[in-house]
């Protein structure tokens, strides 16, 4: 896309995809769930022909970024993906102490822990979708979302290994990512338990794009999510409590 250049790196212990444009200084995209560097493919030819280097991973665990454990969530904790972040800022941008740091989603929760982590590597930061959570050594996040929300909350359904993957599986990659992707009610989000996304007896009824993203958009993700799934990740909630 437009000279965007791809590459894999090894980053602490895995192998990284990264997509970048530019040149310096490095702004940092972090991605969410369920997410590539792709989403930030727009931002990424913006933010270089504005005189930066933008650079996307795919973070650990998901599609075209290897060697994680997917069948061990305890790989997948806050320590774990800052080490990667910092692994890939030590070996991009060696010349620069601090980056700009952009991120939505679970992108937003590592950024947060970035800043609280290395605060010598990053001169600002851009958050989108989540706010700052400080955490409290006391609760557990799971049992505090089973606690206000109930078993369905999406949170406490992630939880358990194989169990929404194999939910996924029924409703299918592509239309799993078509639901993700265009989810717009305010409402807490659940998954009652064999009714995928809530489909109920419709689950063939058509989902209507909005104008921002393509069927061919939709295919990319498809085709990156088939090979592994999405248990990558599912293991960050899987990791929350630890």
């Amino acid at each position: 896309m437009e000279g965007i250049e791809h590459k894999t790196i090894s980053v602490n212990g895995i192998n990284m995809h990264i997509a970048e444009k530019g040149k310096s200084p490095v702004v940092l995209f972090l991605h969410g769930f369920p997410e590539l560097w792709y989403s930030w493919r727009h931002q990424i030819l913006y933010t270089a022909a504005h005189g930066y280097r933008a650079v996307a991973p795919d973070l650990r665990g998901y599609c075209d970024t290897t060697g994680a454990p997917l069948n061990d969530s305890t790989k997948f904790t806050a320590l774990h993906l800052i080490g990667d972040i910092v692994a890939v800022l030590d070996k991009l941008a060696p010349d620069e102490d601090k980056v700009f740091v952009v991120g939505h989603d679970w992108g937003a929760i590592l950024a947060w822990y970035l800043c609280l982590f290395r605060p010598d590597r990053v001169k600002a930061l851009v958050n989108l979708s989540v706010h700052y959570l400080p955490r409290n050594p006391t609760m557990s996040v799971v049992d505090v979302c089973r606690g206000i929300y109930g078993d369905d909350h999406y949170v406490c359904r992630f939880q358990v290994p194989g169990e929404i993957e194999a939910e996924f599986a029924q409703v299918g990659i592509r239309r799993s990512i078509k639901k993700f992707l265009t989810y717009r009610d305010p409402a807490p989000f659940f998954f009652p338990k064999g009714k995928g996304f809530g489909d109920g007896n419709s689950p063939d009824a058509p989902i209507i794009l909005p104008s921002w993203l393509s069927e061919e958009d939709v295919d990319y993700y498809a085709s990156k999510f088939e090979k592994h799934g999405f248990t990558g990740g599912v293991n960050y909630y899987r990791a929350l409590d630890l």
